[in-house]
């Protein structure tokens, strides 16, 4: 009946700062705990380094300085959230990483003008889930077709 007709998704949560983030499930590999990162010479600022996991180099990317917000100490609750975008992997270092939730549709609403300190740019719309407000990533959006280039050269 009405099941039918409510489409939801599923998406991963996770805090930047004092805000809550969301990125559709199907786009994450792993969440896994801070370790060393190696850093490498001659890349964007937002790149933190690579990490050797499982014997795949993945390239991280530090979600703060590429959304223009200051820099954190890493914390036991800091996250790296392995996503899969444009054949590329790459780990995205966030302060936390919560639970999967069901977004229904209905819920999500564009992208307001002024939203926090994110590019609305990088902002798919948000979704209201009883006292929650996610935001809701678009990830194509947030590395640009040359920058995804230059992650793969250094993913190997």
């Amino acid at each position: 009946m009405s099941e039918q007709n409510q489409q939801e998704f599923k998406a991963i949560v996770f805090q930047l700062q004092n805000e809550e983030y969301a990125i559709p499930v199907q786009q994450v590999g792993s969440i896994e705990r801070i370790e060393h990162i190696t850093r490498v010479p001659q890349t964007e600022e937002f790149v933190k380094g690579v990490i050797n996991l499982r014997g795949v180099i993945t390239p991280i990317i530090d979600l703060r300085k590429r959304f223009g917000m200051d820099e954190a100490e890493f914390t036991d609750s800091t996250r790296i959230i392995i996503v899969y975008m444009n054949d590329l992997e790459v780990g995205l270092i966030v302060d936390a990483a919560y639970d999967v939730i069901d977004i229904p549709t209905e819920q999500i609403e564009p992208t307001p003008e002024v939203i926090g300190t994110v590019n609305v740019d990088y902002i798919e719309g948000v979704a209201k889930i009883d006292s929650r407000l996610l935001i809701l990533l678009n990830m194509e959006r947030v590395l640009a077709s040359d920058e995804i280039d230059q992650l793969k050269s250094i993913e190997g």
